[in-house]
């Protein structure tokens, strides 16, 4: 089946986490799609990006808020407004992020600081220059994981992929009469590098085999959930969790 067409020229978007995974390829989705970007990583710019006319890539720590404030201020800047936001950026550390009731506490803080104070910052930053352009929309990458309970917990991650759920409601609420849309998107199991521990085909295929659609997903199925909700298609659309996860939610 042909995915929609969409044509988001003249439209101008920030994505963070684009060093890789998930924000790679929304970045690069928007970008084909003829939106100008820029791209947000502590990691260099990906090959895929350099080859696009239309991203600027801003390497730099979004824990930062100064850095934040400025790489939003020069986007508006140089493109006249902003559209778009794709909170991407995030952190999943199998073996340090385990249960509450016994990991570093010096963990949770900085999973904390990475996965939810990037994503304060951000919305804070980009809030203004959407209210000025008449609108806009924010999409927030969380995971299925907080849904549910998990019998080897990460639950830094959890908790704070729970709480980008709920800052995203709020921010729906507070910002609809400014016709700024807010949602969030739950991936289930997905094959990035932020799950570099399924490194065998054997592993990859136990994985396909409890999710019901038969697949791990992919980082462009991220990118094709992002693309709807930017998109006029999703313009009712705000406060939801979507869940991109072939069905896995079904099982509990």
């Amino acid at each position: 089946m042909p995915k929609p067409n969409y044509d988001f020229s003249n439209r101008v978007a920030v994505v963070t986490g684009a060093g890789g995974g998930m924000g790679e390829a929304i970045a690069l989705a928007l970008a084909k799609a003829g939106a100008k970007v820029t791209a947000i990583d502590m990691k260099g710019v990906p090959d895929s990006l350099k080859a696009q006319g239309n991203v600027t890539f801003a390497q730099g720590d979004l824990r930062d808020e100064a850095f934040v404030n400025k790489t939003f201020a020069d986007t508006a800047a140089k493109h006249g407004r902003l559209d778009y936001l794709a909170n991407v950026a995030g952190v999943l550390w199998f073996g340090r992020d385990k249960s509450l009731l016994e990991m570093d506490l010096k963990v949770w803080d900085e999973v904390m600081d990475i996965n939810l104070r990037t994503m304060v910052l951000t919305s804070r930053a980009a809030t203004p220059l959407m209210k000025k352009a008449g609108g806009g929309s924010m999409v927030h990458i969380s995971t299925i994981q907080w849904m549910r309970g998990d019998p080897a917990p990460q639950d830094a991650y959890q908790a704070s992929k729970a709480a980008v759920c709920a800052m995203s409601r709020s921010l729906a609420m507070q910002l609809a009469a400014d016709r700024i849309r807010s949602n969030a998107i739950c991936p289930g199991p997905a094959l990035t590098p932020l799950q570099a521990r399924w490194s065998t085909e054997e592993i990859r295929k136990q994985v396909a085999g409890y999710v019901p659609l038969g697949r791990i997903g992919t980082a462009e199925d991220m990118a094709d959930a992002t693309l709807f909700l930017f998109s006029d298609a999703a313009s009712f659309i705000t406060g939801v969790e979507l869940p991109v996860d072939g069905g896995c939610l079904l099982r509990n």
